[in-house]
């Protein structure tokens, strides 16, 4: 069956035809470690992971690579702001090698509790600096950079089609940096490959080179690492929308100008994790972690679920009364499902026309362009099937969930409770219903039950939520 995916290049959903016949080269930028991931950032690695899951699910071999930004990203992409890993370090009053450690191992272990999938290969900038000065010279050699003040750019007068990706006009682009103009740069748009003259004089992360000591700009390591890993033809290249105008439409700049030729086929974005103030951001110093969202009483596959249940190139707005609404929603699945793993039985019938029936329905939908909410309908139709054996039941279940990765066979000890969710439900609505009818003694005495049950009760003007202790 054919897979189709949203190219950002084109604008088109367009069917996936891979460089290498059954192999998948796929480059996602990675996260820079200065601080802990939202839960903006990981909806995007949650959408890469699906992606990549989905393929495998086709039977596609899936070559994954992912960058850690661990020096030189300033605040902004255009060039501009300060050093993300010297604001870590000094906020925490570490080195910035301390702070990319630390925080490094604290994405990985958000990732795996959201089941995400480490990369096939997973290489930090700060161990192919040779590799990007490379990349610089090839560049240097084919007159596409020039120095000033003892920094060098790329020059993107001299690379054709510059704003392809972003599909904005030069003065577009322009304008949405809203960087104050570098007076060495030739173009505004032109952008540093290497710094050994920037307003960091004390800067500890630093190296020589050729033009001197200093460090690379911060777009050079992904097409460094995507070359050196992928080779020089990417199929699929995946990120935030946020990196459309700048980082990948400079990335597209200089790759090509070094290759010669097209470098990535297909361009996938997510699309941004919005609060009611707007999309969620570090520099604000108020965002949301998975750890943050554990501590209300959610697990991190809750947020997981959540995220599914959107298609990841709209945007997704998130409350604390959505995510609650997806946890009931997982619990009740999980329910069902660990219900029919309990009644099944190896003497039960197993027709696999039927199963690959379903298993063809799922398809047919993460094969458009991951259309996960009407998989996940598609599963919904598998555990209501009364035509179905829980035999047949259980390997389809078992088979979708490896691109959901939702566990969903698994009992988890910490949720004993599954099975109560509708008492608890409707001990809510009992209480609901004393209150009412003024009948408060009953009402207290159905509360300091779910007290017992270690059930919080929340009473709003909307209603009443609950959460566990």
């Amino acid at each position: 069956m054919d897979f189709y995916v949203y190219n950002t290049l084109t604008r088109n959903k367009e069917k996936l035809i891979p460089y290498r016949e059954g192999r998948i080269g796929m480059y996602t930028c990675g996260p820079t470690v200065y601080n802990y991931a939202h839960i903006g950032n990981l909806r995007t690695y949650i959408f890469e992971d699906t992606l990549k899951k989905a393929l495998k699910y086709n039977g596609f071999k899936v070559k994954h690579v992912m960058n850690i930004t661990d020096v030189g990203h300033l605040q902004s992409d255009g060039d501009e702001g300060e050093d993300k890993m010297a604001l870590g370090a000094k906020r925490e009053n570490k080195t910035p090698w301390e702070i990319a450690r630390f925080y490094e191992k604290a994405f990985y272990d958000d990732c795996e509790k959201l089941n995400i999938e480490k990369p096939t290969v997973s290489c930090r900038a700060t161990e192919h600096i040779d590799d990007m000065i490379n990349l610089i010279k090839g560049l240097e050699e084919k007159g596409y950079t020039y120095a000033a003040n003892g920094n060098v750019y790329f020059e993107i007068d001299k690379f054709k089609d510059y704003n392809k990706l972003a599909n904005l006009s030069m003065e577009e682009l322009q304008a949405g940096r809203r960087v104050q103009i570098d007076i060495n740069k030739k173009n505004p748009l032109d952008f540093v490959l290497w710094f050994t003259n920037s307003k960091f004089k004390n800067q500890i992360m630093q190296w020589d080179s050729p033009w001197g000591r200093g460090f690379p700009g911060w777009h050079l390591e992904c097409s460094t690492l995507s070359i050196k890993y992928l080779g020089e033809v990417i199929d699929i290249h995946c990120g935030g929308v946020d990196h459309i105008p700048v980082h990948h439409t400079n990335e597209i700049a200089q790759s090509e100008s070094y290759l010669g030729h097209k470098w990535v086929n297909y361009w996938m974005h997510g699309e941004f994790l919005v609060m009611d103030g707007g999309k969620m951001s570090k520099s604000s110093g108020d965002f949301l972690t998975l750890s943050k969202l554990i501590d209300e009483g959610f697990s991190p596959l809750d947020y997981r679920y959540f995220c599914l249940n959107s298609k990841y190139r709209k945007q997704l707005l998130f409350s604390f009364d959505s995510l609650k609404d997806a946890q009931n929603s997982l619990k009740k699945l999980k329910s069902k499902t660990l219900s029919i793993l309990k009644g099944s039985s190896e003497h039960d019938r197993f027709d696999l026309d039927l199963v690959n029936d379903y298993r063809t329905k799922f398809s047919k939908e993460i094969n458009d362009d991951l259309n996960i909410a009407n998989a996940i309908t598609v599963l919904w139709e598998v555990i209501k099937d009364n035509k179905l054996t829980n035999r047949e039941k259980l390997f389809i279940i078992e088979d979708f969930d490896k691109v959901l990765s939702l566990d969903l066979l698994k009992e988890d000890k910490s949720e004993e409770d599954n099975e109560n969710i509708d008492l608890i439900e409707k001990l809510i609505a009992e209480r609901f219903e004393a209150r009412n009818n003024k009948q408060w003694a009953k009402a207290d005495e159905i509360r300091n039950k779910l007290n017992e049950m270690n059930i919080e009760l929340l009473d709003t003007k909307e209603g009443t939520t609950w959460k566990r202790r």
